[in-house]
This record gives C-alpha cells, structure tokens and sequence, in this order.
C-alpha cells in the first residue's frame, strides 16, 4: 500500500509539473511584453497611435471572426465561404455607392450619412441572402453525412463564391469613395484616431452589442442556443430546427455585409481579398474560442493589434513581411497548447 501511495504521489507531482513546450510557450509570452513595454517607453505616443490602428482593424476582423462562430456553434462546421461572401459584399456595397447612390464624397453631410446607412443596409440583406442560399443549396443536405462532407462542400462554396466576385467585379481592385474625413476626431497628447476609423469602431460595438443580446435573451437566440446543444431534442420540443439554422446563416451572412462596408472605407478590396482576411477571422475565431461570441470579439481584437504592432512599431518587431506568418504561427500553437481557445471550454469531439 505504501508503494502504491508513493506512486500515485509522484505521479501527481509529474502531473503538476509544466512540461518543457509550456515553459517555451509562458517564456515567448512574457518576453512578447517586455518588447511591447519597451516601445511603449521609447515612444508612448507612437505606441498608442499604433494601437488605435490595430483596434480599427481587429474590429472588422471580430466581426468576420463572429460569422464564422456562429455557423460554427450552431452546426460545428467551418464556413470557408464566408471570407468570400464577405469579400464579394464589400464590392457589391462599391457598386451601391458608386452607382446606385452616385456617391462620390461632395455631397453634404446628411447625404452621406443616409448614403451610408442605405449602403450598410443593401449590403447586409445582400450578404444575409447569399448566406442563406448557400447553406440551402450547399449545406442543408449534407447535415446527415460526415462533417468532411460538409466541409468540402465548404471549400467548394468558397471557389464558387470567389469566383462569381471574379466574373464580376473581374481582377481590378475597388475602393470607397472619400466619403468620411481622414482629419483627427480627437488628439490627446499627440495621440489622435481619424474620422473614419473611429467610425468603424463605433459602429462595430453597437453590433456586437446587439448580437450578444439578441442570442442570449431573445426567443430566437434562445432556439439557436437548443439546436446548437442538441438538435433533435430542439426539434422535439417544437423548435423548428431548419429555420433556426438559416437564420443563423442570415445573420452571419448580414455580419459579413457589414464588415464588407467597413473593411471597403479603410482599404482597397478586389476579388480574392476575403480568402486571406478570412482565415485571419478564423484565426481570431480559435484564438477566442470557436463557437463563442465573447471569444471572437476578443480573438479579433487580439490579432488586429498584433498586426498593427508587427508592422508599426520600431523596436524588435520583425515587420509586415512576417505577419502572415505570425498570425498562422499563433493558430497552429493554439491548437496545439489549447484548441478551445481562449474562452472556449474543452468539450468531447463530437458533443
């Protein structure tokens, strides 16, 4: 008995004990602050100018990073169209302002804040609708055959999406017209956030405000929530299972919409663009824990600004040759050292 005690005690010990990966891991993280402390110290106001970028950023990443979670969590499958209907919803939102809406940034104030609305608008119900045809005629069948069939049929929606954006819109990049001012909203001890980034911010918090309280207090957010856990036990109690599903899709589909907007006023954008920021939002989506609202916001956040202090600050930072690579490096440690992410729970394959 006293032998076996002493096992199981050293066993426990050895348990306890960090292993060597995690050492590296805890070391790389603690080393990644002291460099960001030192060019916080070397130049304060570059440093939080920096900042501000990486929130504008990794706001439009969360909300990318948001679709991808809730078709995740509703039915564990990894929509790899979504970076492209989010890319063909920016060029779309191009055409509405450019053509339909004669936009071109002289118009006064109040025409183009209504300009604006109706563009967010037309492009949310377009990204909502070509969501939800996709998961009718490329997912809804496939729900009773293994997740690797869903998922190539993912893949094939993607090329088929791109390439739609390609006959289009063809291979020319699109941008916004100047239609929000690049002059500083605010300067606070040399640290100033432009018109149009600020906007961008304020407009993704009330969004992702609302798409946590319409999940978790509404009758409908309710129902997504059953046919998440369970989906024949949701169909049981009177859920209807597949209007659940394609609402789901709707509002990723509407999230895309608006992140197309966005991402349009801050960038150039062309037909292949959302592969590349898609999986960035994937990436965001694992980092905070797939299938969680909270954790996608926050893996968003986490990879805008590490992108912005890649490629902006002076001291140490390898630059923005190397931030594909940081970023993918982050997805493939994360799913090595805890693929549930940061505010995900460990739950058996397959529950």
């Amino acid at each position: 008995m006293a032998v076996e005690a002493g096992r199981e005690r050293r066993l426990a010990a050895r348990r306890k004990r960090p292993d060597v990966l995690s050492i590296i891991g805890i070391l790389f993280v603690v080393g990644l602050f002291v460099l960001l402390f030192v060019n916080l110290v070397d130049d304060p106001t570059q440093f939080f100018n920096v900042a501000l970028i990486g929130l504008t950023t990794g706001s439009v990443y969360a909300l990318v990073a948001l679709g991808y979670t809730l078709v995740y969590g509703i039915l564990q499958l990894i929509n790899f169209a979504h970076g492209d209907v989010f890319a063909l919803c920016g060029l779309v939102a191009s055409s509405i302002m450019v053509s339909l809406l004669n936009l071109d940034g002289s118009e006064a104030i109040g025409v183009i804040a209504v300009g604006l609305a109706a563009t967010i608008a037309l492009t949310m119900l377009f990204g909502a609708t070509l969501n939800a045809t996709i998961e009718l005629l490329g997912y809804r069948r496939l729900r009773s055959q293994p997740r690797l069939t869903m998922l190539i049929s993912a893949v094939g929606m993607s090329f088929i999406v791109q390439n739609i954006s390609l006959a289009v819109y063809d291979v020319n990049y699109r941008s916004a017209p100047p239609l929000i001012s690049g002059e500083p909203a605010f300067t606070i001890g040399g640290v100033s956030m432009s018109w149009n980034k600020l906007w961008v911010v304020l407009i993704t918090i009330p969004v992702l405000v609302l798409l946590t309280w319409m999940v978790r207090s509404t009758k409908q957010g309710k129902a997504m929530r059953a046919t998440a856990q369970d989906q024949d036990a949701a169909a049981m109690m009177g859920i209807n299972v597949n209007r659940t599903i394609s609402f789901t899709f709707l509002l990723a589909g509407s999230l895309a919409g608006a992140a197309g907007v966005l991402y349009l006023l801050q960038f150039q954008m062309r037909y292949d663009t959302g592969f590349e920021l898609g999986l960035i939002a994937f990436t965001a989506a694992v980092l905070g824990g797939i299938g969680n609202l909270a954790g996608a916001t926050l893996g968003g956040l986490l990879i805008g600004f590490i992108q912005a202090f890649n490629e902006g600050l002076p001291i140490g930072m390898p630059g923005s040759d190397w931030t594909r690579s940081i970023v993918f490096g982050i997805l493939i440690a994360i799913l090595v050292f805890r693929p549930e992410g940061l505010l995900g729970e460990r739950t058996p394959e397959g529950a």
